[in-house]
């Protein structure tokens, strides 16, 4: 029998670094130009291994985990900072327990935390995935081992928990033994509403800024089409965007996912949005046309999508796969920023569905929420890997400037560490794209996904997050 790490956490750092995209990125009602990366850095105490460092990063992204209009984007990006923030406190020299049983005992208490101060569901699992992210690089580091190493045995203390109760009796020891991660990755090719489609475009640092440019540039043969909730209007640019992929790579090579981004409020304009697609070759999936708190109801016309729909801004509480499960959504995305816990268990809910119905059904996809060389990308990469899947979207490299906001010794590091995955630090450390694939070898060392850190020195305080945009 596998045995779990015991840890405490000892200390949590935290610190922001501005983030200034080279191209503008609108998805759904909002185009994102900068914003704060938020870096957690945790020491923790692993019983009979002493104490390591593990670190974590994203972008506080305004605008996606919280979409109301009541909050600013300023304050959007300040209840992330809550969260995290939150889930320092319950976390910091806490009883000693297994990193999965240590997010156990706090995930409700925080959840209720968060929505007191008025906080969604998506904002506060960003706040306990920073912590979670770097807590398991800890771990990983303390015990000299990976974390592919480290889930396939069960290092982190996956078991049956009342958060899960549909997963009860799974077996994560052998299920997770089972697991066979990927070395390799194609990158799916985001084409954002701002995006142009029909000329070859570089920018003076001969980085792509067009579809085509990028498709001669990365070799993709994956895409994902962002959508406006106008029927017509996407149905049309959806039309453009094939004839160029046809004409770049040949007819129905390329394969295609489309993104809603909740826009799709009206029932009448998904049945038309349905019913044009029906005319076109057909997406591999439709992510999330509808808002988050209509996902469950059943009213939208869901059930009756001729493609697959999955889930990504209505995943937001552990149970909520399971629930949109009854109103006709059959996937689901991963996103290190929404969870790695509950990414894994929602990949053994859909083996556990189709094992049940003897039929691949249900599915797990790899999206991305502007990633940013470093950390964050090599994290989230590594989850994708460990889910099995053969594909992720990738637009971080595309809309931002790889590792250009960092310090030039930090690039040099991560590009010395890490040669298959990023490029020259003279133009910014971009994220290597060889025939549409991304290569992962280097994630494969003690840790979880990286061996070169962020300079700590060098970031700015949580509290001015805000002020980033």
């Amino acid at each position: 029998m596998n045995t779990p790490a015991q840890v405490i956490v000892r200390a949590v750092e935290t610190g922001v670094r501005p983030v200034r995209l080279r191209i503008p990125f609108r998805f759904g009602a909002h185009t994102l130009t900068a914003c704060p990366q938020l870096f957690v850095r945790v020491d923790a105490e692993v019983e009979g291994h002493g104490i390591a460092r593990g670190v974590s990063a994203d972008l506080m992204v305004p605008k996606w985990f919280d979409k109301r209009e009541i909050h600013t984007p300023a304050e959007n990006v300040e209840h992330l900072a809550l969260a995290v923030e939150q889930a320092s406190q319950a976390y910091f020299d806490a009883e000693a327990a297994a990193p999965f049983d240590l997010f156990s005992r706090h995930y409700q208490s925080l959840l209720d935390a968060g929505h007191a101060a008025g906080l969604t569901d998506l904002s506060v699992a960003f706040g306990q995935s920073m912590l979670d992210r770097a807590l398991i690089d800890a771990t990983c580091l303390a015990l000299g081992t990976s974390f592919f190493v480290a889930a396939r045995h069960n290092l982190l203390g996956f078991a049956d928990s009342p958060l899960v109760k549909d997963l009860q009796g799974w077996g994560w020891d052998n299920w997770l033994s089972q697991l066979r991660p990927r070395h390799s990755i194609e990158a799916r090719h985001t084409i954002g509403l701002l995006d142009d489609i029909d000329d070859v475009i570089y920018a003076e640092d001969g980085a792509p800024i067009s579809l085509r440019a990028a498709i001669e540039r990365y070799g993709n043969r994956y895409f994902k089409v962002k959508l406006s909730g106008a029927p017509e209007a996407d149905l049309q640019r959806l039309r453009a965007v094939l004839d160029v992929l046809n004409d770049e790579l040949g007819p129905g090579v390329a394969l295609y996912t489309l993104d809603g981004n909740e826009q799709y409020a009206d029932a009448a304009a998904l049945r038309a949005l349905l019913d044009g697609l029906r005319d076109l070759p057909p997406p591999l999936y439709i992510e999330q046309p509808v808002p988050r708190d209509q996902s469950f109801a059943g009213t939208l016309p869901t059930k009756q999508s001729p493609m697959p729909l999955l889930m990504d801004e209505a995943d937001g509480a552990l149970d909520a796969f399971a629930r949109a499960r009854q109103a006709g959504w059959t996937g689901v995305s991963s996103k290190a920023c929404k969870g790695i816990y509950k990414a894994l268990i929602n990949r053994a809910r859909c083996d556990r569905w189709n094992h049940e119905q003897k039929a691949k059904h249900y599915f797990m996809s790899a999206e991305d929420l502007t990633c940013q060389a470093g950390v964050s990308l090599q994290q989230d990469l590594a989850l994708v890997s460990l889910l099995g899947l053969e594909h992720s979207e990738r637009n971080g490299h595309y809309y931002g400037w790889g590792l250009a906001a960092a310090p030039a010794t930090e690039r040099h590091d991560f590009a010395q560490e890490h040669p298959d995955l990023y490029g020259s630090t003279a133009a910014g450390a971009p994220l290597l794209i060889s025939e549409g694939a991304l290569h992962l070898d280097s994630l494969f060392r003690p840790g979880f996904a990286h061996r070169a850190d962020p300079d700590f020195n060098t970031l700015q305080p949580l509290s001015a997050a805000s002020t980033l945009l």
